[in-house]
């Protein structure tokens, strides 16, 4: 499609088009990279106390966020169906 030179694109594309960065978007990324920083920064929990159970907290912090990880990613599937059903909705999909 060929557009005039002098006409601005709207916010969202103005011809129909959805934004590829939304604020959807941005929290599916922050979901999925939390758990990416939380391990990576060592020097947070490189620690022994407080313990859990006589678990030293090096170990039971990274236990944890098994448990964050995954309902973090499963999170982000979700909101990331949801984006994918608004997208396909103005086009004629079907939404469920």
């Amino acid at each position: 499609m060929a557009r005039d030179a002098g006409t601005t694109a709207e916010p969202g594309g103005g011809d129909g088009t959805l934004p590829v960065v939304t604020p959807l978007r941005i929290v599916v990324g922050l979901c999925l990279v939390a758990p990416f920083v939380a391990m990576l920064w060592v020097g947070s929990y490189a620690k022994i106390d407080p313990t859990f159970i006589g678990i030293p907290f090096f170990y039971w912090y990274q236990m944890l966020w098994v448990f964050i990880s995954s309902g973090l990613t499963f999170l982000a599937y979700k909101l990331w169906q949801h984006d994918q059903r608004v997208r396909r909705a103005p086009r004629g999909g079907e939404v469920k």
